[in-house]
């Protein structure tokens, strides 16, 4: 009966890989074009933040200012980007925690090659 808990023990431990987050910092536009919609986009794709009429958005939400208060583009009234770093975990397509975030000039992300134009 020992080695059975002893197996499924090891076996529980190997599964958490794929079930954990592993935190990343991500650098690239932090776009907000309108109510509700936000997103990250940097080298290796689009992150969505948060999307208008959904209730969910990630933990650590309120760790991102208001961004239009530095080095920002209005593209839509109030709304629109800059450029940013954050500290995330991720799923595919979603960021699912911030942990840190820091707002950068501007020039940094148009002097990214790897990074295409923001909108």
């Amino acid at each position: 009966m020992k080695r059975i808990y002893g197996t499924v023990a090891a076996l529980a431990f190997l599964a958490l890989p794929a079930f954990a987050h592993a935190a990343e910092n991500r650098c690239g536009w932090i776009q907000n074009p309108t109510p509700g919609n936000w997103w990250l986009d940097d080298a290796e794709g689009t992150w969505v933040i948060r999307s208008q009429g959904s209730e969910d958005e990630p933990k650590g939400m309120d760790l991102i200012p208001d961004i239009s208060e530095r080095d920002y583009v209005r593209t839509n009234g109030n709304y629109g980007y800059a450029c940013g770093c954050m500290r995330v975990e991720t799923d595919d397509v979603h960021i699912v925690e911030i942990l840190s975030f820091r707002q950068v000039k501007l020039s940094q992300c148009r002097s990214d090659r790897t990074l295409g134009s923001p909108g």
